[in-house]
């Protein structure tokens, strides 16, 4: 499989996800968000055509094609500059298909297009998440939790960032003290006391479809569901 930036904002090209099998596949169609992607380069890396179709998508538009939707593509994110920091990028959104999440592709796509963002000239990156598998999987891409949070709750964490050593237990514990599902509870057992995730590289197994059984990173604030910041949750502006 291949990682590569499609396109640095604010002319990027749009990009056609299926609805029906990533998250905030409307999120990619807009042309003022840089876009990076993980693409299938043989038949066995491509996502099975009609396979964990998510089950709300049933009741959606029975004449969709699958074929003007990109089937190569196995993840992607959208990214822009801060509003008020041109010095700053904030990853806005990391969807991974559905037959594909649980595999780290998630953290290896972040960490790649962190790499290309600060190749580029930037001096920080960052992104906010809702749920902890997302935080988990941005603490193996190299960001650190900042100890801030955004008007939506979010937490925002940054590339570089602090040591990780130092805040990662502090984020896990603004997550302890909200409501949990039961998956979420659980893993966060796991983690008391214990140091940051290794970090992970794009090319650690970018070869080949992992077989670990980490987390997804992935819709919402569920265990299974993609990472997202919001265009309008930077921390330093006031959310809609």
């Amino acid at each position: 499989m291949e990682f590569t930036v499609l396109g640095w904002p604010p002319e990027a090209p749009t990009l056609r996800l299926d609805f029906r099998t990533f998250a905030y596949a409307g999120k990619f169609v807009m042309s003022t968000t840089g876009k990076a992607v993980i693409r299938a380069t043989t038949s066995h890396e491509r996502p099975p055509a009609g396979e964990a179709v998510r089950a709300d998508a049933e009741a959606g538009p029975e004449a969709i094609d699958p074929e003007v939707f990109r089937g190569n593509i196995i993840g992607a994110t959208a990214f822009n500059e801060d509003r008020t920091d041109d010095t700053t990028v904030w990853i806005r959104y990391i969807t991974v298909h559905t037959d594909r999440r649980g595999n780290g592709l998630g953290a290896k796509l972040a960490a790649f297009t962190a790499d290309r963002i600060e190749d580029n000239g930037y001096d920080a990156v960052r992104i906010a998440v809702n749920n902890v598998f997302a935080y988990e999987a941005l603490h193996k891409a190299g960001f650190g939790y900042t100890g801030r949070e955004t008007g939506l709750a979010e937490l925002v964490l940054e590339r570089p960032g602090p040591d990780p050593s130092v805040r990662y237990q502090e984020g896990l514990d603004v997550f302890r003290e909200r409501d949990l599902s039961d998956g979420e509870a659980s893993f966060l057992e796991t983690r008391r006391g214990v140091a940051p995730p290794e970090r992970v590289s794009p090319g650690d197994g970018a070869s080949k479809l992992d077989s670990d059984t980490e987390p997804a990173v992935g819709p919402d604030s569920e265990s299974d569901s993609d990472t997202h910041s919001r265009p309008d949750s930077d921390p330093d502006r006031k959310a809609d």
